[in-house]
């Protein structure tokens, strides 16, 4: 596998100045994909802006893993709904005029 895109996790425990086991909790409960090549451990550069929404509400609400997964799961499903609201609007507006 080409590693030239991906982006070595030893990088990021120091850029965020977080514990490596965060990330290996991160991955266990399936918010996080790792992937190794060659016994170094990486991940996707799409996965950043994920992992940076994932380090705020740890460090800044103090919410713990399971607490992460609750939440980031509410916030997909406020998404689903809101954009349900939006096309359910946009119809109900073809018949209202």
């Amino acid at each position: 596998m080409n590693t030239k895109n991906l982006i070595p996790l030893s990088l990021l425990y120091i850029q965020y100045n977080l514990e490596m086991s965060f990330f290996f909790k991160l991955h266990e409960m399936g918010l996080l994909e790792i992937l190794t090549v060659d016994e170094t451990k990486y991940v996707r550069p799409e996965s950043v802006h994920e992992i940076e929404k994932m380090i705020r509400i740890h460090e800044e609400l103090e919410v713990n893993i399971h607490g992460i997964d609750v939440i980031l799961n509410l916030l997909e499903k406020i998404e689903l709904l809101q954009n349900e609201l939006i096309s359910v609007k946009n119809r109900l507006s073809l018949y209202e005029s």
